[in-house]
């Protein structure tokens, strides 16, 4: 293969995608609430039983991410048999909802786990096969439900527990994208930088926007930094699931000793933007892979195929818990990975 069509270096942790893989079909799905929120006209489908008429909240999540995934194929107008591999994830055990999705689908299927910040890291990992000529189309994805994610990692519904003001609510939302080498799309991938874990020290998995939000910094300026770049150069930098607190932070630690500065004018966090916190009771905002998931595939895509984003820096992020860690005393590391995408 010859050095132009491979994936180049640049800097210390970011690399180019030389070949531009293309972004040509995008599938977004929201729960009732979320599509109650100011996100709404952008998914492609909101339901309007969360429970999808499964017997479970598990197999209802895996029903969402697969029409999901279906509104990204037709959309790319591509079939089941043209996906060379689906790289996507969730929240829940054994990837469950992602595995069962990939099984009904018979697609070659490989599970990742970021988190919440999965959607970027399978974008990242997709572009990578497509940019070094390892597959032709791939498809990316996440997707959260808050009846699995809530039940698994904090109490059972069935409790009606008094949430902490500094929770957030895990979003019922599913994103994918099609990723390929063919470019009849202006949507292109072109940067990536892989996150690497950062633990603030905090204990309290009901704030988890504060657990994250050091891991986004650093990705984000290291980003930055390895391309020569500023906030200004980019029309939007999206982190995916700080909420309303985390993004406070990040805002006021890129401020402080101008370490980022006019970052504040280009940002917006996923989880801040999915619900209205003036009518609706998600305290800190919205969290879950399938936040930025469907948001990225949802109303970044579209807007920028209408030209009104040029260029976007794409970070979601991740909590790296589990039910046993928070059991254990374990503090919360945080992760993150960005993607800058480009209308070209």
């Amino acid at each position: 293969m010859s050095g132009n069509k491979i994936c180049r270096r640049v800097g210390e942790r970011t690399f180019e995608y030389s070949g531009r893989p293309s972004v040509t079909g995008a599938g977004s799905v929201a729960g009732e609430m979320e599509g109650q929120g100011p996100q709404a006209e952008w998914f492609d489908v909101v339901l309007k039983d969360d429970r999808m008429g499964q017997e479970t909240w598990e197999k209802a999540e895996s029903k969402m991410f697969q029409t999901a995934v279906e509104y990204a194929m037709r959309d790319a107008g591509i079939s089941r048999r043209d996906a060379d591999a689906i790289l996507c994830g969730d929240l829940l055990n054994q990837l469950m909802a992602s595995s069962f999705m990939a099984r009904n689908l018979a697609i070659p299927f490989l599970g990742i786990y970021g988190a919440c910040s999965t959607m970027t890291e399978s974008m990242l990992l997709g572009g990578t096969l497509v940019d070094g000529g390892y597959c032709r189309t791939v498809i990316t994805g996440a997707s959260s439900h808050f009846s699995t994610a809530e039940r698994q990692f904090r109490m059972p519904l069935e409790h009606g527990n008094q949430r902490a003001l500094s929770a957030q609510w895990t979003a019922t939302a599913a994103g994918a994208l099609v990723i390929s080498s063919e470019h009849d799309s202006h949507i292109r991938l072109t940067h990536a930088t892989i996150g690497r874990v950062v633990d603030p020290g905090i204990m309290d998995s009901n704030c988890m926007g504060a657990a994250m939000a050091p891991a986004a910094f650093h990705t984000i300026r290291n980003h930055l930094k390895d391309l020569g770049r500023q906030p200004l150069d980019y029309d939007l930098i999206l982190t995916g699931d700080l909420g309303n607190i985390g993004k406070r932070i990040l805002v006021d630690f890129s401020e402080t000793g101008s370490k980022l500065p006019y970052l504040r004018e280009v940002y917006d966090d996923c989880g801040a933007m999915m619900y209205d916190a003036s009518r609706q009771d998600v305290h800190s905002g919205g969290s879950g892979c399938g936040c930025s998931g469907s948001i990225i595939a949802g109303r970044i895509c579209k807007e920028m195929r209408e030209g009104k984003i040029k260029r976007a820096m794409l970070v979601s992020t991740g909590a790296l818990m589990s039910t046993i860690s928070s059991q254990q005393g374990e503090s919360i590391p945080g992760i993150a990975h960005a993607v800058t995408v480009e209308y070209v």
